[in-house]
């Protein structure tokens, strides 16, 4: 799915991998105290329609048979690759969701653990713990799962746009419009919202446009939960842990002192909002600017200057309005002060508000930025590793 590039791994106690093929993989799971699954809760988001216990609805693969539906994981079929490990494209039957044959059935993706990575099977098993209990619009669907021997895998619904990353920065890519930026925003913070209000929270934690996949509508989901965690319970207002993430994404407060909340993530999701705002990276070095956050807070903070951060590949074909709401949006979610940011259910309020298909303009025929008028093109989830590491 969306890869992030991983720190190098760092041992737990009490985490010890489980190798043995007799042991029942759910069991040995659940019973992970770091991973430990997320309990039910009732979202107060009336407009979020959700399942928030999958009820044990994963299925279990036999290793052979997902190396077969692959091709023995053919370089044809890898359609991602991170520290996780590697993503294949393999094929099941819609009804009964067992494996099919290369090209017959419904595409999935298959994510491969790197058997040497020892922090990707921790982020193995907090996968299986989150999106094997929560089920939302707004998250990658986990299929199934396989535990056998050392082999570990994840089947996922199959996003065939691939990564928000891929169509805002790959100049091959046709810009994404006005209207499909905004709706992609208000997606995302809808199931940050969702997360964020269960009965106790999740969070994210790694939000990044690589982890944002989108369906053939560009209907955006969350994926790659391997850092997810659950949020402060009772009165305290953080959890305290290892800084894990993605530089340039995550909040400054976190990355201080390891301090992390559900306002670590509205943070995040100001970045993401930056990047659809700008059509730039979080960080890129290669054209001398440090942080895209520093380079853009003299603009956005002025509603004169706001709109020369915008994408230049959306030709002016945009509400200015909207825009600058959006930019609005974008300074309060990156407050220095954690206490200060919005929460994410008042950000997808103000999203929802704001924004209006028809309220833009629409790009003419001759001009770059419109739909895709024909069946979608297939993209990688990630193409090259983001280095740009915490």
């Amino acid at each position: 799915m969306g890869n992030c590039c991983r720190r190098p791994p760092a041992r737990c106690a009490h985490v010890s991998s489980p190798d043995s093929q007799n042991s029942h993989p759910l069991k040995e799971i659940f019973s992970i105290q770091e991973a430990s699954s997320p309990q039910s809760g009732k979202t107060s988001l009336t407009t979020i329609k959700s399942n928030e216990s999958a009820s044990g609805g994963l299925k279990s693969y036999i290793f052979n048979d997902l190396r077969n539906v692959t091709g023995n994981f053919k370089a044809s079929n890898l359609i991602g690759e991170g520290g996780f490990g590697q993503v294949f494209k393999g094929w099941i039957d819609e009804n009964t969701l067992a494996t099919s044959r290369q090209g017959v059935g419904m595409v999935v993706a298959i994510k491969k653990l790197d058997p040497e990575s020892f922090q990707g099977y921790k982020e193995w098993l907090a996968e299986v713990n989150y999106l094997g209990h929560l089920n939302h619009e707004n998250l990658v669907k986990l299929v199934g799962y396989c535990s056998e021997s050392k082999n570990r895998l994840l089947v996922y619904e199959y996003m065939p746009r691939g990564s928000l990353e891929n169509h805002l920065f790959r100049k091959s890519v046709q810009p994404i419009p006005w209207d499909t930026r905004m709706n992609i925003a208000i997606s995302i913070a809808r199931g940050l919202s969702f997360l964020h209000s269960l009965k106790t929270q999740v969070i994210y934690r790694d939000l990044k446009s690589s982890n944002i996949l989108l369906d053939s509508n560009f209907n955006a989901k969350l994926s790659d939960f391997g850092f997810a965690r659950d949020g402060p319970i009772g009165d305290k207002t953080h959890v305290s842990t290892r800084v894990l993430g993605t530089g340039g994404y995550a909040a400054p407060e976190y990355i201080a002192t390891g301090h992390l909340s559900t306002k670590s993530d509205v943070y995040s999701f100001g970045v993401v909002l930056l990047e659809l705002l700008s059509g730039r990276r979080a960080l890129n070095e290669r054209v001398g600017e440090s942080n895209l956050v520093d380079w853009s807070r003299p603009f956005i903070s002025d509603k004169k200057r706001v709109l020369r951060i915008m994408d230049t590949r959306l030709c002016g074909q945009y509400s200015k309005k909207e825009a600058q709401t959006a930019a609005d949006l974008a300074v309060n979610c990156l407050n220095l002060d954690a206490r200060n940011r919005p929460s994410m259910t008042e950000v997808f309020t103000t999203l929802e508000q704001f924004h209006t298909p028809n309220d833009y303009l629409r790009t003419p025929s001759r001009e770059p930025g419109r739909s895709w008028s024909k069946s979608p093109p297939s993209f990688n989830y990630k193409t090259t590793p983001n280095t740009n590491t915490i």
